[in-house]
């Protein structure tokens, strides 16, 4: 079968500039309010083999926090055919509360992060309030579980699972990773939070919450040069935009408008 990604909209928001840019003030520009959508991304190989990048937040978790819950994540895999008990791998981005929400609720799966975003989410820094209020404490404690069951597998730099490439880049957390895989026409660039938004890159805006603010604007470049060649896309990991820059949709799903296709225009 062709290689195929598709991002999963789960949830959505109402924000600001001035809520989610760091120091927007110094930019001189008004506030306004704007869309915020939540994803997390199917990646299914040649061989027909399912990685998920991410796996949302828990829905009561999002409500409490004042997100619109579009489909429960767990839910939205079953609507694409796949069943959670069996997904085999997780790439995790890193560990905030919104891409590792549902990690309990896929049990048979390896995590596969960076051994940086491990350490410091199970390290001792990991309850400070500046880093803390992006995660779950319950959360962080099925993390650790899971790497004392043996489940983790970690990596540093880049590492390759068969068609797709991990790539650490840290910044918005200490160890942030982004991915690369195959699409129709090309290969997607998935950005995750090392780009919520494009307007980060395009304008050189940091997002608000970044552990390293130097290796954030190292990421922008780097996604900037990956993204560069006719045959590559970048794929945002909350913006609204998404949606409208891959108008295709996986038909037939019962959630087909929030089941974005990714692939490079021909």
């Amino acid at each position: 079968m062709t290689p195929e990604v598709h991002a999963v909209r789960y949830g959505t928001r109402t924000t600001t500039h001035a809520e989610s840019y760091l120091n927007w003030h110094v930019y001189g520009e008004p506030d306004a309010a704007f869309a915020m959508d939540y994803f997390f991304w199917v990646v299914r190989d040649a061989a027909g083999g399912v990685t998920l990048l991410d796996c949302g937040f828990e829905p009561d978790v999002g409500r409490r926090r004042n997100r619109d819950v579009l489909v429960d994540p767990v839910e939205a895999l079953h609507r694409l055919g796949i069943d959670p008990g069996t997904v085999a791998r997780i790439v995790v981005s890193h560990a905030h509360y919104d891409h590792i929400g549902n990690l309990d609720r896929l049990p048979a799966a390896e995590v596969v992060m960076t051994a940086r975003e491990l350490e410091f989410w199970t390290g001792p820094h990991a309850g400070r309030t500046q880093f803390a209020h992006s995660t779950e404490a319950e959360e962080l404690a099925v993390l650790a579980r899971a790497r004392d069951d043996g489940r983790i597998t970690t990596f540093e730099g880049t590492l390759a699972l068969g068609e797709l490439t991990l790539v650490e880049v840290g910044g918005h957390t200490p160890g942030q990773l982004i991915a690369l895989a195959p699409v129709p026409g090309g290969r997607a660039v998935l950005a995750a939070d090392a780009l919520h938004f494009y307007d980060e890159l395009e304008a050189d805006r940091p997002f608000f919450v970044v552990a390293d603010l130097e290796a954030m604007y190292a990421g922008f470049d780097l996604l900037g040069e990956l993204a560069a060649p006719a045959d590559h896309v970048l794929v945002a990991g909350h913006d609204a935009d998404v949606g409208r820059r891959f108008p295709g949709r996986a038909d037939g799903t019962g959630i087909d408008d929030l089941v974005i296709r990714i692939e490079v225009a021909p």
